[in-house]
């Protein structure tokens, strides 16, 4: 049964909650540090709750009310769309993209370009077999720099009961204006160590899947502390990128 969130209580907490921060908004500008502070931390508490519930909602809605599929192989334990593809961000695009730079809460791109003439950008899907709701592009012009990465930090629950006995899969469509040589690499932090594990995408191939097997992976499964995966474009000049659909998965390592 759909869940739904227009009952008479819903409702009626609505109304009481959105007047309770009306009259906050009201009586800030004469408020006193130590309140604002606390309003403060409330404030960023529930936005932080609400801009959730509204990157599902408009995600969902930009595909008609349907939740996005994500490719899920047999013994799978954990799959992932990150939020670049699972709904919008605010701002859905940058330029002159300084390194380090964040894209939504969970992506960054690296370089060490002098100058920088990179922009991302965030775009609605509108093919008939796109699974995503939205895609993202990057046109990159002059580069003088020497490596270009856009780095995905995996969230806790990818990394809650990781082992070497698992599998991670990354399935990705994407589209590029000329053939360009692309890398994936799994990091995985262990105490002070991170091991890496890395892997070509197919060269010119829309739809591509990579595995990597943690069997390879040193990893002190007790001491697990973070993973992120690295998308590195070799030789990006003069190029436009599409990566219309990005998912990761976790499966157990067959036995032998």
């Amino acid at each position: 049964m759909a869940e739904r969130f227009d009952t008479y209580f819903d409702r009626f907490l609505f109304r009481r909650t959105l007047a309770r921060w009306q009259a906050l908004a009201d009586r800030a500008g004469a408020a006193d540090a130590e309140s604002l502070r606390g309003l403060r931390t409330r404030g960023r508490l529930l936005r932080r709750q609400i801009d959730r519930a509204l990157h599902v909602a408009e995600g969902r809605l930009a595909r008609g009310g349907e939740a996005a599929a994500i490719p899920r192989p047999l013994f799978a334990d954990w799959t992932w769309r990150p939020e670049l593809w699972s709904g919008p961000v605010s701002p859905p695009g940058l330029a002159a993209i300084e390194t380090r730079a964040a894209f939504g809460s969970e992506a960054k791109l690296f370089h060490d370009c002098d100058e920088s003439e990179l922009t991302l950008r965030q775009v609605r899907s509108t093919g008939e077999t796109d699974l995503a709701p939205f895609g993202v592009r990057m046109d990159v012009f002059r580069f003088d720099g020497s490596f270009l990465s856009l780095v995905l930090d995996l969230p806790d629950a990818g990394l809650q009961g990781l082992t070497s006995g698992h599998v991670v899969g990354l399935d990705v469509t994407l589209e590029t204006e000329r053939p360009i040589e692309i890398f994936a690499r799994l990091n995985v932090r262990h105490g002070p160590n991170t091991e890496q594990l890395v892997r070509e995408l197919p060269r010119g191939a829309g739809e591509a899947m990579v595995e990597f097997d943690l069997a390879y992976a040193r990893i002190n499964e007790r001491r697990v502390e973070g993973a992120w995966l690295d998308l590195i474009f070799e030789g990006p000049e003069m190029n436009q990128i599409l990566i219309r659909d990005l998912t990761m998965s976790r499966r157990p390592r067959a036995a032998l």
